[in-house]
């Protein structure tokens, strides 16, 4: 089974500086059918004014996941950290007991993001925040694990959750496949180019929520980059 779930078709808001999307219920966004895609519970997909940002607020109990398309992101927190994830990368924070961070866009133009929020299946653990560098050359052609909670997934960023974040480039033309569990719920957006995914057209920033089905095959039908969350039920 296969939604495709149209860009133009998703809630948000324009606060101005903050354009935001969402493939899911958040803030007033609303509907109850669109609660979240097994353990996944938020994709968004932001555009953040230049010198603009999230000031600080406070977090617990999720895997906060940052893939950045477009310029970069700063981060700081009350641990003490501080970062700047550019595009193509990805940052982490699992907000664990608490933390309080803030993002802010310090670019000349525009940062665009997808924040994307997976539940925990553990808790009571400290906070942590990393990032991590992910060349585009590194994942062409097929899906590469940028963020897991399984152990085997070695050069990923730690997640503490039953999922994974695969990032993948396609030249037009060329072909992915992912090979997805039983019972996995995957939620599959391209952030740049159209793809046909096991016979479905996407277009750029549309959302496909895939499940029951064993494999994943992804045509670039377009020079194409995609992100993909493989999540537990």
């Amino acid at each position: 089974m296969i939604e495709r779930r149209p860009f133009d078709a998703l809630g948000g808001a324009n606060h101005g500086w903050l354009d935001a999307k969402h493939h899911f219920s958040f803030a007033n966004y609303y509907d109850p059918a669109r609660m979240g895609w097994g353990t996944l519970r938020v994709w968004n997909d932001d555009t953040i004014a230049s010198q603009t940002g999230f000031p600080p607020h406070p977090h617990g109990d999720m895997e906060i996941i940052t893939y950045v398309r477009e310029g970069a992101i700063t981060h700081q927190d009350n641990l003490g950290n501080k970062g700047r994830t550019v595009a193509g990368d990805v940052q982490v924070m699992s907000a664990g007991t608490g933390i309080t961070h803030a993002e802010y866009n310090l670019e000349p133009g525009v940062t665009r993001i997808f924040q994307i929020w997976i539940i925990p299946n553990q808790q009571g653990n400290p906070p942590s925040w990393g990032t991590k560098p992910f060349p585009v050359g590194e994942r062409s052609g097929r899906f590469v694990a940028l963020a897991s909670g399984f152990k085997d997934d070695n050069d990923a960023l730690p997640l503490r959750t039953d999922a994974r974040v695969l990032g993948a480039s396609l030249k037009a033309g060329e072909k992915a496949e992912y090979e997805l569990g039983s019972n996995r719920y995957a939620y599959l957006v391209p952030a740049k180019g159209k793809i046909d995914v096991n016979g479905v057209t996407l277009d750029a920033r549309d959302g496909a929520a895939i499940h029951n089905e064993s494999k994943v095959v992804v045509t670039a039908l377009e020079d194409a980059e995609l992100v993909l969350v493989d999540a537990a039920p």
